[in-house]
């Protein structure tokens, strides 16, 4: 199965190091990024979960809860986050900001098409790749991205893109290459003239072209 962008994300039942969850009443009505990661006890994943971790408050900050995935168990995870504590300077004591899933069987893995044919485990089993799924409040699928084992996720990436998100849920906005929050936004094509002062206060500015399209226009993020 492959889940597209609009679709509606699986509900699932998971055993996680808070226990068991069924996916959707652990979302709740706010956000929720799916992260999974090769192995345990790995370096790149251990810099990963220990940046998510350290960005927690921030994720929290914009409704948005986390929670990690891999092949290995409940046991195991909860062995390695003392390691990525230790790692990540984090003193959060006895918890952990967010959950980690136990997909020992790979079953959720192969339903959601994590699973990498190249990086494989001691027994030669495929192990799941560096997926991103962003869920939004209506459990539809927003934004996928899959990286190779080898390449560490940026997550100031994820909390930007979470951030452009909420905005253009909001407003009649884009945002364009390389947005930052506070950053100028890209009016919609769809918005017309006569709609600007109302919609857009802080006023707009057009671009001229050489095709003489005015398709571009900029205004402060509202």
């Amino acid at each position: 199965m492959v889940v597209l962008l609009g679709d509606l994300f699986p509900n699932f039942s998971a055993e996680t190091t808070i226990g068991n969850i069924q996916f959707h009443d652990w979302i709740g009505d706010g956000w929720a990024v799916l992260f999974s990661h090769p192995s345990d006890f790995t370096p790149v994943c251990t810099t990963e979960l220990a940046r998510a971790a350290q960005l927690a408050p921030e994720f929290e900050k914009r409704n948005v809860k986390i929670i990690g995935l891999s092949c290995d168990t409940i046991s195991s995870h909860k062995l390695w986050i003392q390691d990525i504590k230790n790692y990540g300077g984090l003193t959060c004591g006895d918890n952990f900001p967010f959950p980690i899933i136990s997909d020992a069987d790979r079953s959720l893995a192969v339903q959601l098409g994590m699973l990498d044919p190249v990086e494989k485990d001691s027994d030669n089993l495929p192990l799941t790749c560096r997926a991103v799924f962003i869920i939004a409040p209506d459990k539809k699928l927003r934004l996928s991205i899959l990286y190779p084992a080898t390449t560490g996720r940026n997550f100031d990436e994820i909390l930007r893109v979470i951030d452009s998100m909420q905005l253009t849920d909001k407003k009649k906005v884009a945002t364009p290459v390389d947005w930052k929050q506070g950053g100028d936004c890209m009016v919609l094509p769809t918005v017309k003239n006569e709609e600007i002062k109302d919609l857009f206060p802080k006023g707009i500015s057009n671009y001229m072209l050489p095709s003489g399209k005015q398709y571009i226009r900029t205004t402060p993020q509202p």
